[in-house]
């Protein structure tokens, strides 16, 4: 297989692979020990190369596990649209045992439904601004996800322009210099992840995107870490639903999308702190 642009998004060496569903899904594994692991759940467009400061950090203690979605990093394509409902199919074929789920994005949306289907294989949630958790059809969603989704299909046709305007578009997205790097990498692959970006972008139009009924059904502990810059995916427009979640609390911070890109040495030191306050135990999984 040719090597994709893309690919440089992806999971690092060493890493492995795995066929669910069909799909062949790339995923580095790396550390021991009797803390829960910690599963790490990129956004969409980007790759499990998004955590590779966390891996670097917790793997000397606990299992650390990312994962390139479909059609990301160096992963194989799927045959069906990305969706957070797709995405948590796959996640629960790795077959995880009592994990810590740090999801962004589509990946934390991802790790919200898997939470509310199989609560017994999660032992907390670590959520930046996750999708699913605010209204699809009001007003100002429906413009907003129309213009993106015409955004994404000009880029999917190869519009001469698209990638100059991704270029912009991400550097409001992740516009803090720490994200610099793996910004570039993201831009570079433009042509490549616009087509997964516009079946994204249409399915969070779709009814079944809207999660917020299932937030009381949330019963493990849950530290949201919210770039209050997102453009997108606003803090207040998901209040009320964080709010129905029993044992959520919500860390905020000068970043656009992705904390733990963005501000890593703030939103590491809060991680830590709330993986110190997930009991040890002897946790499994399967891949």
């Amino acid at each position: 297989m040719t090597e994709m642009l893309r690919a440089a998004l992806g999971a690092d060496e060493p890493r492995r692979e795995i066929t669910i569903d069909g799909v062949r899904l790339a995923y580095t594994d790396d550390g021991e020990g009797p803390a829960p692991a910690l599963v790490c759940l990129h956004a969409i467009g980007h790759g499990g190369r998004d955590f590779a400061r966390v891996r670097a950090r917790w793997s000397a203690r606990r299992r650390v596990v990312t994962i390139d979605w479909p059609g990301h990093g160096r992963s194989g394509a799927d045959r069906v649209p990305p969706t957070a409902h797709r995405y948590e199919r796959l996640l629960d074929a790795l077959g995880m045992d009592r994990a810590v789920l740090l999801g962004n994005s589509i990946g934390g949306a991802a790790a919200f439904l898997h939470t509310v289907r199989a609560p017994e294989r999660v032992a907390a949630l670590v959520l930046e601004n996750p999708g699913g958790l605010a209204a699809v059809d009001d007003v100002v969603a429906r413009v907003g996800l129309a213009m993106m989704r015409r955004f994404f299909a000009a880029g999917a046709r190869g519009a001469w322009w698209f990638p100059a305007a991704f270029g912009v578009y991400y550097r409001i997205v992740l516009p803090r210099p720490a994200a610099t790097a793996q910004r570039a990498r993201i831009v570079a692959a433009a042509y490549e992840v616009a087509p997964v970006l516009h079946q994204a972008w249409t399915g969070f139009a779709s009814a079944d995107a809207d999660m917020r009924a299932l937030a009381p059904r949330v019963q493990c502990p849950v530290l949201f870490a919210w770039a209050v810059r997102d453009r997108f995916v606003q803090l207040g427009r998901s209040r009320a639903a964080i709010d129905a979640i029993p044992h959520a609390r919500i860390v905020t911070f000068r970043a656009g999308h992705a904390a733990h890109l963005e501000e890593p040495e703030a939103f590491e030191a809060e991680l830590e702190r709330f993986l110190d306050a997930v009991p040890a135990e002897t946790a499994r999984l399967a891949v």
